[in-house]
């Protein structure tokens, strides 16, 4: 039996293609700064946001966590939302490596609102840390891959800038975002001071991530990726799988979103689903009733060959991404609505 893999959209394998693109990348010693492939990486992602530079890493955590040490200095305080990557999914890397305080907004499916900063900026006052910096998650992991407003975002930026605060984006699912919306990337680019995007993620590259800014602090965070053990060698065989993924794996995203969407319709229909959240992009957060547990459920999918994940109590997550095709789609289907007793 073939294995359906709903757990993430990071559990991808390469292409033959893809695999082609690596074997015959051209490289160099990154660290030196001389691979020309992680070179073309970097400057075609920071063409295609509007921003100055770029700063290759090996994951999503790292740009984040960069990111973070580069803006704050030890002490400060960053503004997240308390369901963000940042700070449920990375280590508690904002205190280890920042040794920063975090500031939690709690709203609407891992976003907040404009007007969430202002109250939520200190004072001038010895008593408290220093608000310096504010980062949002575009699309949100466990708010089942919602999407921020650009308006909002825009305001946000505003507001960060008349209290001269510095604005990240997570934006491990962005391009997710982008294909949902028609928004290009340079209207974000406009917006933030950095953003993190992930390549291993839906547009299927096995390892990487980029973090983008100005020269000034994407030359900061490339001193911190040599501190956090980041600096890569002949990286260009992993940069080549970037840039195939962003050349040929952007638009079919629009394919990943079309199938979440189905499989909320089939969820919807089971006796034993209590609800499911509003599927924008390629991520599907459903919670069953208390009569099947989800440890059952899991149980259950998995003698059936689909992997799941549990996402908190009673609550499950589907991923879809470019390895689940139609044909899965119907297998999955099949199951739920005719093979789970219950």
């Amino acid at each position: 039996m073939n294995i359906i893999d709903l757990r993430s959209d990071t559990v991808t394998r390469p292409s033959k293609q893809m695999m082609d693109a690596m074997y015959n990348a051209p490289v160099g010693d990154d660290v030196y700064g001389e691979d020309p492939t992680v070179n073309e990486l970097e400057n075609k992602m920071a063409g295609l946001f509007g921003m100055e530079a770029g700063l290759f890493a090996p994951s999503g955590i790292m740009t984040n966590q960069l990111a973070i040490k580069a803006h704050t200095k030890p002490g400060d305080e960053v503004i997240c939302h308390r369901e963000s990557h940042i700070y449920n999914y990375e280590g508690g890397g904002i205190a280890f490596h920042s040794a920063a305080s975090v500031r939690l907004m709690f709203d609407n499916r891992g976003r907040f609102a404009a007007s969430d900063i202002l109250p939520n900026i200190n004072p001038e006052d010895v008593h408290y840390p220093r608000t310096t910096l504010v980062s949002v998650e575009n699309t949100t992991n466990r708010g089942g891959g919602a999407i921020y407003d650009l308006a909002e975002l825009e305001k946000m930026s505003k507001i960060c800038k008349d209290n001269k605060l510095k604005f990240h984006a997570d934006g491990a699912r962005l391009f997710n975002a982008l294909v949902a919306t028609g928004q290009s990337p340079a209207q974000h680019g406009a917006i933030f001071d950095s953003i993190s995007i992930c390549l291993s993620k839906g547009l299927g590259a096995p390892i990487g991530s980029v973090l983008l800014g100005n020269k000034a602090f994407i030359h900061e965070a490339r001193h911190f990726r040599r501190m956090f053990g980041g600096g890569m060698r002949q990286a260009g065989i992993l940069a080549a799988a970037c840039i195939y993924a962003l050349d040929n794996n952007v638009n079919r995203l629009a394919d990943d979103h079309t199938r979440a969407k189905q499989l909320e319709t089939i969820l919807l229909k089971l006796p034993y689903v209590k609800s499911v959240l509003p599927v924008e992009t390629n991520i599907v957060i459903f919670y069953l009733k208390d009569e099947v547990t989800d440890s059952l459920f899991l149980s259950k999918l998995n003698e059936m060959g689909i992997k799941a994940s549990r996402f908190g109590p009673q609550t499950i997550r589907f991923v879809t991404h470019l390895d689940f095709t139609d044909d899965m789609l119907a297998r999955v289907e099949n199951v739920l609505l005719h093979q789970l007793n219950f």
